[in-house]
C-alpha cells in the first residue's frame, strides 16, 4: 500500500501514532526534505531506502511509486497533506495508474503556532472564522475558496443559502473514527444528507480535485534544491 503520511509541525514527537507505525514498516520512504525534519527518518527500519523529494520532480516522484507499488511505500509530507502539500497532482497521478493509496494526517502548523502562542482562533464573541491563505508569489493564489463547516451539519439549509446549488459539497461523519461515513453531493443535495451532529461539511471546487499542477515538482521550475530542465 502507498501512505501519505502527515508529518506533523516540526517536533519528531508530533506526528501521529498512526503515522510512526507507518514510517516504521515502511521498505520506501520519499519525503519533503526541504521542510520536513530529517529526525523522523530514525523511525525507519535498516534498509530502508530513502529519497529526498526536495531534489525530484513529479515525474521521478510517481516513478519510484509505480515501480515500488508492491511494497509499503510512505510518501512523508510536512504538517498536514490536505494544506499546501502538493498533493492533488500524486493522488490524480496514482488514480490514472490504478494504484491505491491512503492518507494518514497530521499536525498541522497552524495548530503548532496557537499552541506556542497559548491561543484558542475561534473565541466566542470574537471570531469563529480562521482563513488559511498566503501571499501570491512565484505561484498566484485564485480566487476560489475551499469551506469546511463545524457543527454546522444541523444547518444546511444556512450553507445552502451561501453558495449556487451546483457547486461541489461533501459532508464527512465522524471523520476516522471506526464509523466513518463520506457523502459527496452538490450544494443543492446537502439537505437530503439525514446527517445533524458530528460531521463536518465541505464546499468548494476543490472537491472535484482538478487543478493546475505545483511549481513545486514541475521539471521547468527550478528550486534552491533542484535545477530547472530546458
Amino acid at each position: 500500500m502507498i501512505y501519505f503520511v502527515g508529518a506533523g509541525s516540526g517536533a519528531v514527537d508530533l506526528i501521529t501514532v498512526r503515522g510512526a507505525e507507518l514510517l516504521k514498516r515502511a521498505g520506501i520512504v520519499i519525503y519533503t526534505g526541504s521542510l520536513v525534519n530529517p529526525a523522523l527518518l530514525d523511525y525507519c527500519k535498516s534498509g530502508c531506502e530513502i529519497h529526498d523529494s526536495a531534489k525530484m520532480t513529479l515525474e521521478e516522484v510517481i516513478a519510484i511509486i509505480q515501480h515500488n507499488k508492491d511494497k509499503t511505500v510512505v510518501r512523508l509530507h510536512t504538517g498536514d497533506p490536505c494544506l499546501f502539500g502538493a498533493v492533488g497532482e500524486q493522488y490524480d497521478a496514482l488514480e490514472k495508474l490504478g494504484i491505491p493509496f491512503e492518507v494518514c494526517p497530521g499536525v498541522s502548523s497552524f495548530c503548532a503556532a496557537a499552541a506556542a502562542l497559548k491561543i484558542e482562533y475561534t473565541l466566542p464573541g470574537v471570531s469563529q472564522t480562521l482563513t488559511i491563505t498566503r501571499v501570491a508569489g512565484k505561484t498566484p493564489v485564485p480566487d476560489g475558496k475551499s469551506a469546511v463547516y463545524f457543527l454546522s451539519a444541523g444547518l444546511m439549509d444556512k450553507i445552502q443559502a451561501e453558495y449556487p446549488p451546483e457547486m461541489p459539497a461533501a459532508v464527512v461523519y465522524k471523520a476516522s473514527w471506526e464509523g466513518e461515513k463520506v457523502y459527496r453531493c452538490t450544494v443543492g443535495e446537502l439537505d437530503k444528507i439525514d446527517v445533524k451532529k458530528h460531521a463536518l461539511v465541505l464546499v468548494g471546487d476543490f472537491l472535484e480535485g482538478a487543478c493546475d499542477r505545483s511549481k513545486l515538482y514541475d521539471p521547468t521550475f527550478a528550486t534552491a534544491f533542484r535545477e530547472a530542465s530546458q
